[in-house]
């Protein structure tokens, strides 16, 4: 039985900063923007929150597949940024979108991978037959201290794939997850926001778990980078994502469609995910994806999509990612620290 993604959706704010911005009330000399591949990032309005991000990324998804939502058996939203502590954000998404009440709702944290960990379960559940539709998400409005690395990258955004075995706009073929006790990145419960270890995020954490999920899952189907017309990979940043893909053997041309960090920053749970519904905007019957995640702690989930007939049936009828790249609306550095709530009164 092949089972896959049915539709999908994004939400990323309108509110953006530019990374100049930033850098100058920080009094970097350097070209941040340019060193890190990112120019702009997405900043959540003042009443936006994970929950919001993937109650909208959640009804495009429904909408664009017109979708019964009381279908919907399971509801899975990962993030590193849920609202509450002790309450869940699925619950809100559920009620939101018009679900029965006959449905099981997790949220889960795996940082930036939580989002494919979530399309992970709900391919177990439906392949089992114990629920018709999946909702998978990813969604983040993710911290960086101020004057911090993470700064100029952690942005908002989300994304939402209902996945089943019917009517399937791109059966996911196989996946392969690689995973490792590594301490790259943390932030223990009341910490406002995140420590990393620097470099140590890059080859031991990144590019390690990223590059052995991949080879893992090419190993296991068969394939070789040249086999696919795209390719997803998590977005840190604008230079990571290049640079493993090289490394793995995949060109420039294949990343292209979905490398949308440079213009919306790192959305950390969402980031591959909306990287993937960026892919698939453009994406033609029988072409196929490769996305490979990356989370920190660490691990990586691996996917290969091929992509369906029915893809053109749904396409356009719900915002795709550009639609909302294109309605930025900039705001300076004192507007910023009021949204990401960083001024305390």
């Amino acid at each position: 039985m092949g089972v896959g993604i049915v539709s999908y959706g994004v939400y990323i704010p309108r509110y953006r900063i530019k990374v100049d911005e930033i850098a100058r009330v920080w009094g970097e000399v350097e070209d941040v923007a340019r060193g890190l591949n990112v120019y702009e990032k997405a900043v959540p309005d003042l009443d936006e929150d994970t929950a919001t991000i993937a109650v909208e990324a959640a009804r495009n998804a429904v909408s664009r597949a017109n979708i019964d939502p009381r279908r919907i058996g399971a509801i899975y939203t990962g993030s590193e940024s849920h609202p509450y502590a002790v309450k869940p954000t699925g619950t809100i998404v559920g009620e939101a979108i018009g679900c029965s009440h006959s449905h099981t709702v997790a949220d889960m944290e795996f940082a930036c991978k939580a989002g494919t960990a979530a399309i992970q379960a709900c391919l177990g559940l439906v392949r089992s037959g114990m629920i018709d539709l999946g909702l998978a998400i990813g969604a983040d409005v993710s911290q960086g201290a101020p004057g911090d690395a993470l700064e100029y990258t952690a942005a908002a955004g989300g994304a939402a794939y209902v996945v089943g075995a019917g009517d399937l706009i791109a059966e996911i073929e196989g996946t392969y997850s690689f995973t490792t006790d590594t301490p790259d990145f943390w932030r223990r419960e009341g910490m406002p926001y995140p420590e990393h270890g620097g470099r140590f995020t890059g080859e031991p954490a990144y590019f390690k778990h990223v590059t052995s999920a991949a080879r893992g899952l090419m190993k296991m189907l068969g394939r070789k980078p040249e086999d696919y017309d795209y390719a997803v990979f998590h977005q840190p940043n604008g230079k990571f994502p290049v640079r493993v893909a090289a490394k793995l053997g995949f060109t420039k041309e294949q990343i292209a469609p979905g490398l949308v960090v440079p213009l919306i920053g790192n959305t950390y749970s969402g980031s591959t995910l909306i990287g993937l519904a960026a892919t698939l905007d453009q994406a033609r019957p029988g072409e196929s994806i490769f996305v490979t995640s990356f989370g920190s702690g660490a691990g990586s989930d691996a996917f290969s999509i091929m992509v369906t007939e029915r893809i053109d049936d749904i396409r356009d009828r719900a915002p795709s990612v550009r639609d909302y790249i294109a309605i930025a609306e900039y705001i300076d550095y004192a507007r910023y620290a009021k949204h990401k709530g960083k001024l305390r009164l």
